[in-house]
């Protein structure tokens, strides 16, 4: 008598990298998105685009939605109403290793359970491409975002000894590591001093004119200022303005959404925006 015959396993390859965005590509976009959290409205409508190539800035009073919206676009934050794309098809639609392939994400805080060393962290950046055609990149992708975020000199220390600053760098630097075309970083100067702050957004620059896109969520408006390609005031769940940092940037707009008389002026040597609250001698 003739055995029964297994099914055949079949085993599912990995996920296709994206394909370079070209200038100006859609990577990302939210349409008429309505999000809840805790029974409450938290996003009410807001539409959005990222484009290859350009910084975004999401800006707005505490609590004007601009870490929820981030999670939206990361496929990390479900929307109740309408749509998230990524690449131009909705997050529902895409698997989570596909999805890795295509938008990393730098969350406000990052802690660890266990004590990985500092490049045991940074590697984990690599995860989605274990077993692709790409996994020969590892080595230098996990050296190059180290280099750049400036925490090289100490990669082998345990992640949990590390400065709140130090912490951010590397959780950074793992961001980076993983190559992805489309980069959502949450409030990644707020643990930094100047120096620091100024060297992340210029790495956010540099990633927007090698071609990626980038939405970097901030509260230092003058750094938003000087780095972002765009910016969208985000106000009680809703974009208030959307557009280049010269033309939203109005004392009149910024003093309603803040609800603090602010001034916007130029600085005398370089011409960028500078914005302060005005004070009272």
């Amino acid at each position: 008598m003739r055995s029964p015959r297994l099914p055949r396993l079949v085993l599912s390859s990995r996920p296709a990298p994206p394909p370079p965005p070209a200038p100006g590509d859609v990577l990302a976009e939210a349409e008429r998105v309505r999000v809840h959290l805790g029974g409450r409205p938290v996003l009410d409508g807001v539409d959005v685009t990222v484009r290859a190539g350009e910084v975004l800035a999401l800006v707005g009073p505490n609590g004007a939605g601009k870490s929820t919206l981030l999670g939206a676009l990361a496929a990390d934050v479900p929307a109740a109403e309408g749509v998230v794309r990524v690449h131009g098809r909705p997050v529902t639609a895409w698997s989570a290793p596909e999805l890795a392939l295509r938008r990393a994400v730098l969350p406000q805080s990052a802690s660890l359970s266990f004590p990985f060393a500092v490049e045991e962290v940074v590697r984990m950046g690599r995860a989605p491409w274990a077993g692709g055609e790409r996994e020969d990149e590892d080595d230098a992708a996990v050296a190059e975002a180290m280099a750049r975020t400036e925490v090289t000199g100490f990669a082998g220390r345990p992640f949990s000894a590390l400065s709140g600053g130090e912490r951010a760098r590397v959780a950074l630097a793992r961001v980076l590591a993983q190559r992805a075309p489309l980069l959502l970083l949450d409030e990644p100067t707020a643990a930094l001093d100047l120096r620091h702050q100024e060297l992340v957004l210029r790495l956010c620059r540099e990633r927007a004119r090698a071609g990626d896109a980038v939405v970097v969520v901030l509260h230092d408006l003058a750094l938003a200022a000087a780095y972002a390609d765009r910016v969208a005031v985000l106000r009680s769940g809703r974009i208030a303005a959307d557009g280049p940092p010269a033309r939203v940037f109005a004392e009149g707009l910024l003093s309603e959404v803040y609800d603090q008389p602010v001034e916007v002026f130029p600085h005398p040597r370089t011409g960028a925006l500078l914005v302060v609250p005005r004070r009272t001698p």
